[in-house]
């Protein structure tokens, strides 16, 4: 049979058909189907599901148990029915194991019906599944009709395995699964976070399992028509008043235009229907009515809300607006279609939006009226696809223990032993611990001086053991390591039981509270929200990265809290907050240009530390004002490295990962490619320096289009030479014109399209330097003389930084180098001497 799809793949590419089938046409790197327990290739439509017992080099069990039922037990209405006649069942852990020829976000399908077979009752099973990070099922509820679960997650590994463990001495079975490759803009990596409303990033990072896919106003659309073989069912059900809406169908107006919605978003037949206001409910033509589909939904985790829309109803453009809601939240105010689309009568668009946590299992969307025309009402949504978010521990299932699937025992009594072991183990090791500490006081002394501190890479399983395990050689001892453990009684006590009065940032990783410790100190207690999207890893690195840094201008831990399964990081109190809310949105006084400069060049040496201070450079990936907080002498320090990656290799160029970052502050290049460099860094710097110079949020979707991006709308001033023109009015006539060209010269520089084109920390740190010189005093010769050559040559700091950095710290002189030193490196002062607080930051 000839696969039209690459027939018509291969036209285009040869000019042979217009373009937008090009952009429709989709075949995927990978594309697995298999029918599992079947002894043959089965024909579903137009694909081919692969029987798993001749591809037995994908599957890894200990026992070949290939399960059949009659063909009349399976409903014939299944477009999918021939899948469910045979199933795989496993007695113990069993793995599946996929090659990924193209990493990204593929698709991962399971097909399932519950049958008897011989002895196996797979009514009555109970099991795990889970990728190597992803727990995606557990204790699966088994259905009386055939179903299928649907996932996405971002493979970023060679292969893919998928782990299928039964529990409670049951069986673990499985009628068919797909894993395909995704189109790489199926799921952008930003977002619209509704409460608050603000952007949300690092959606592409996430595991998502399909929970819902509406086709409103239609019928059920098939995964044979989907181009992506998803199946979109009907909205009926979920209407709360069905007579409110009417259904509308104009395929034929659905014109997918440049940029936007394309068919692998939706197909036409679901753009090609809606459901509209009816407004002949009542006959009154000033209808003030909301329509309101219900959806059933797990509590304890975010979501992921797609709402699709295309206007095949309207005339002519820009005759219809409304209001989408989501749980009473505004999602949409006013919205045009005409303004989303090129201009272009039904051109289909989309929405993403990223609830809460839910605290409810419902979940209403709801669509209604502007106040724009009250004319004609009216109100329509075409499609709905509603999609669970991973939780902080990897997760898509509330009854998972934690993230990392690959528990080889295959019953509960596993977790028990395993718990049961690392308890005897923490015990043993306070102790121990608490042993050391009489006897070895002296050496600990010691040892808090030494340059750095080894931590172990710690495995995203071992939410217990936290802290409690080091690696082979490491210099340091279980009695070192444990003076930077805070006991969770402490952390209650010096937060007053975590009282919320006390809350003075929330962050993705959970609430910082203001507390003091027993010794006096005024400290910031970070605690881990449970249900955060951030989790151990943020909080394993964020310790891994701290207990290495002695800089005056990063942050330094002075503890950490792993104790019944909290995650709690413990830092000295900072007066002043982050640079963000001196900057706008809190009513604080306003900086003077001086201390703006000042700020700037502090970041800009603690950044330039972390580029260049160790044998690999640690890049910190999510550089923006929220993270660089103040002392109470202004004195600026870059916090948050949860999501910091140490930098490429001597023989390497970048590190290929995943992206991660804040949205308006992410490094283009690094978004397209997902190549991370030390510059992705250098980028989102030059976004804060536009920041600091204009003092407003890098993304303002209340604005004008062309202002929304503070980055693009500064530099179109920048390059008209009208920089002047945009600066925050609190500093209008304040700043020699010297010193913001070289000012502007930098940022400009920073914001360069490709990385190799962008300065060096140690460059961008000599330019703000000199552009604080031109400030404060007359300089001879021609200023743009100067400014031309700067990029590209550091001052005497700058030159003698390495030198200085390594000064040791166990001899009274390190005193006098703290006191006097120019260089800003603290490699000889005592953790307790170096404080940071983590205020409030943006989604990732």
């Amino acid at each position: 049979m000839m696969d039209w799809r690459k027939l018509g793949l291969i036209l285009c590419t040869l000019n042979l058909l217009p373009l937008v089938c090009y952009c429709a046409t989709f075949v995927p790197a990978d594309n697995y189907l298999i029918d599992c327990g079947s002894t043959s290739t089965t024909s579903v439509g137009s694909r081919n599901f692969t029987s798993d017992t001749l591809s037995k080099k994908l599957l890894t069990t200990q026992q070949e148990i290939l399960a059949s039922t009659s063909a009349n037990s399976v409903s014939s209405k299944d477009d999918e029915s021939p899948l469910y006649k045979t199933a795989r069942v496993f007695t113990g852990s069993s793995k599946y194991t996929f090659p990924i020829n193209q990493k990204g976000r593929h698709w991962i399908r399971f097909y399932f019906f519950p049958f008897i077979y011989d002895r196996y009752n797979l009514n009555a099973a109970k099991f795990d599944v889970s990728t190597q990070t992803i727990v995606l099922i557990s204790g699966l509820t088994m259905q009386k009709n055939p179903f299928m679960k649907e996932y996405s997650i971002n493979v970023t590994t060679d292969v893919l395995e998928i782990t299928f463990r039964p529990l409670d001495s049951s069986v673990a079975f499985v009628n068919a699964i797909e894993v395909v490759s995704v189109p790489d803009d199926l799921i952008t990596d930003d977002a619209l976070n509704l409460n608050p409303s603000t952007s949300y990033s690092g959606l592409g990072t996430q595991a998502l399992e399909t929970v819902w896919r509406v086709n409103m106003g239609g019928p059920v659309v098939a995964s044979g028509v989907d181009p992506l073989q998803r199946t979109w069912v009907s909205d009926k059900k979920f209407l709360l008043t069905s007579n409110l809406a009417t259904d509308v169908s104009n395929i034929p107006g659905v014109k997918y235009a440049s940029g936007g919605a394309t068919e692998n978003t939706a197909p036409s037949n679901v753009y090609g229907t809606a459901a509209e206001m009816n407004t002949n409910t009542t006959g009154d033509t000033n209808l003030n009515f909301n329509v309101t589909w219900q959806f059933d939904v797990e509590p304890g985790f975010q979501y992921l809300v797609r709402a699709h829309f295309c206007d095949i109803v309207s005339k002519a453009l820009n005759l219809l607006y409304f209001n989408v809601y989501i749980d009473s939240m505004a999602a949409a105010k006013d919205l045009d279609l005409s303004t989303k689309g090129n201009n272009v009568l039904g051109a289909p668009y989309f929405m993403d939006l990223v609830m809460p946590v839910a605290d409810s299992n419902k979940l209403n969307i709801s669509i209604g009226p502007s106040t724009l025309n009250k004319d004609d009402p009216n109100a329509i949504l075409n499609g709905l696809e509603i999609m669970k978010m991973n939780n902080s521990i990897g997760s898509l299932s509330a009854n998972a223990a934690s993230g990392a699937g690959g528990d080889s025992s295959g019953s509960s009594s596993s977790h028990v032993g395993l718990i049961a072991g690392v308890s005897v183990g923490v015990v043993s090791v306070l102790v121990l611990a608490g042993v050391c500490c009489i006897v070895c006081r002296k050496r600990r002394r010691l040892a808090r001086q030494r340059q750095s501190k080894t931590w172990i890479p710690l495995s995203v399983n071992d939410t217990h053991t936290m802290g409690s395990k080091y690696s082979n050689g490491t210099t340091i001892s279980a009695a070192s390591n444990f003076e930077y453990r805070v006991p969770f009684a402490e952390v209650k006590e010096g937060t007053n039981n975590f009282d919320e009065s006390w809350v003075i940032g929330v962050g993705g990783f959970g609430k910082v509270y203001k507390g003091e410790l027993r010794d006096g100190r005024k400290v910031a207690v970070k605690r881990g929200n449970p249900l955060s999207q951030q989790g151990i890893a943020e909080f394993r690195t964020e310790i891994e990265m701290l207990s290495q840094f002695r800089h005056r201008h990063l942050v330094s831990l002075i503890g950490y809290c792993d104790e019944n399964n909290e995650m709690i990081l413990i830092y000295e109190y900072m007066e002043n907050g982050t640079l963000k809310s001196h900057l706008y949105g809190s009513g604080l006084p306003s900086l003077s240009w001086k201390q703006r400069l000042e700020i700037c060049i502090g970041s800009a040496r603690g950044l330039h530390y972390l580029h260049t201070g160790y044998a690999k450079a640690v890049i910190h990936r999510d550089v923006k004002s929220a993270n660089i907080l103040l002392d109470e002498n202004l004195m600026a320090k870059v916090a948050d490295f949860g999501l910091s990656k140490t930098g490429p290799e001597l023989d390497q160029t970048h590190v290929s990962t995943a992206v991660k970052g804040s949205f308006g502050y992410l490094d283009p290049e690094y978004f397209r490619r997902q190549q991370l460099t030390e510059k992705s860094d250098v980028y989102s710097f030059g976004v804060v320096l536009f920041e600091v110079l204009c003092a407003r949020p890098v993304i303002d979707p209340s604005l004008p289009r062309e202002k929304v991006n503070l980055a693009e709308w500064a530099m179109k001033f920048l390059k008209k030479g009208q920089l002047q023109q945009i600066i925050d009015t609190a500093l209008a006539g304040k700043i020699k014109p010297e010193s913001l060209r070289k000012f502007g010269e930098t940022a400009e520089k920073c914001l360069a399209d490709y990385g190799v084109d962008r300065p060096s920390m140690g460059d961008v740190l000599w330019n703000l330097e000199y552009a604080l010189q031109l400030q404060e005093a007359e300089v001879q010769g021609d200023p743009e003389e100067n400014s031309t050559n700067m990029i590209g040559e550091l001052s005497p700091q700058v030159n003698n930084f390495h030198q200085d950095a390594n000064v040791s710290a166990s001899a009274s002189a390190s005193a006098v180098q703290f006191e006097t030193s120019t260089v800003d490196d603290l490699s000889g002062v005592s953790m307790s001497r170096v404080f940071s607080q983590l205020v409030k930051s943006e989604g990732r």
